[in-house]
């Protein structure tokens, strides 16, 4: 693929332009989010994302169609499990729902930044240390196994070090101030809790980056592709929480299907040198592995009754001493 440098600025230019219509027009007063919103913003999202591999295809053909829509694929399915994570945080930290948006569209904005780095460091091991495809590989593989044998692994907000690093270095109010990250109180600049739900919405995903994209690097080497693969699929992530993180409990099968199919990406990349696996095949293979994971994890939880919406927190924040 030749990529010219005004196709990224264009590209560039698009996100941009997308992320300030989400914040300053349809998002521009804080509200919470219903679900047929969400699901609407989230088909918006998809079929935007879908559109883009189009373009792909046409422009640059079909291989360069399959690889991307292999990678949006891939982190799309990762991104519905960073949602149970999310949402664990937003509980510990008793964030108001209409506040939530806002700690995510800037926790989005900042994961596009740390995985354009992420992806051009990457691409750049890639392209002068060649045996790291292997240590990728490997990682894939070990991360997939990690995945399919630590399904019920408890995730616990207060023990990450960001936090305690902030509680002990940043003057924190005791309650939100509405949507705002910082104030000034008697002339100091002080934090709300809401900047430390996004210091920790932040480093989540930059740890969540570190399966995803080696992942997307085992079905293209073009970091055109990743980047862009992963940022369709990081953008429609906010529409996503809002509309499963009531049911996401319901994905029961969804982390054995994701460990399958890094386990394959991996052993794809480990074995590149030797057998170049067909688009169309790895494709098939991740669009089949999800889907049945998806379906199997829907026809188990059928029976169960419907979750009870959790109440609207608090507007005090758990306590940031």
């Amino acid at each position: 693929m030749e990529i010219h440098a005004w196709t990224w600025a264009a590209f560039v230019g698009l996100i941009l332009l997308l992320l300030a219509l989400d914040l300053l027009v349809f998002h521009r007063d804080a509200h919470e989010v219903s679900f047929r919103e969400a699901t609407l913003y989230s088909a918006f999202w998809i079929a935007l994302g879908l559109a883009f591999g189009l373009v792909v295809f046409l422009w640059w053909g079909p291989s360069a169609g399959g690889e991307y829509l292999a990678g949006y694929l891939i982190e799309k399915s990762l991104s519905v499990d960073n949602i149970f994570v999310f949402a664990l945080i937003f509980t510990y930290f008793a964030v108001p729902a209409k506040y939530q948006h806002r700690v995510l569209f800037w926790g989005i904005l900042g994961a596009l930044v740390f995985r354009a780095l992420f992806i051009a460091g990457g691409a750049a091991l890639l392209d002068r240390f060649h045996w790291t495809v292997y240590v990728f590989g490997a990682f894939l593989v070990f991360t997939g196994i990690r995945m399919a044998t630590h399904r019920h692994e408890e995730i616990h907000p207060e023990r990450n070090p960001v936090l305690k690093l902030f509680r002990r270095v940043v003057r924190t109010t005791p309650d939100y101030r509405g949507q705002r990250f910082v104030l000034r109180e008697a002339g100091v600049l002080v934090a709300t809790p809401l900047m430390a739900v996004l210091a920790i919405v932040e480093t989540t995903d930059i740890l969540f980056a570190v399966d995803s994209i080696p992942a997307i690097f085992a079905v293209t080497r073009e970091p055109f592709l990743v980047f862009t693969s992963n940022a369709f699929a990081i953008l429609g992530l906010r529409a996503l929480y809002f509309m499963l993180a009531g049911m996401i409990k319901r994905f029961v099968y969804l982390k054995m299907g994701l460990s399958v199919v890094l386990v394959f990406v991996g052993v794809k990349m480990a074995i590149s040198e030797l057998y170049e696996v067909p688009v169309w095949a790895s494709l098939s293979f991740i669009a089949v592995v999800l889907t049945v994971s998806i379906a199997a994890s829907l026809a188990r939880t059928a029976a169960e009754p419907p979750g009870v919406p959790a109440e609207e927190p608090p507007t005090r924040a758990r306590s940031l001493p």
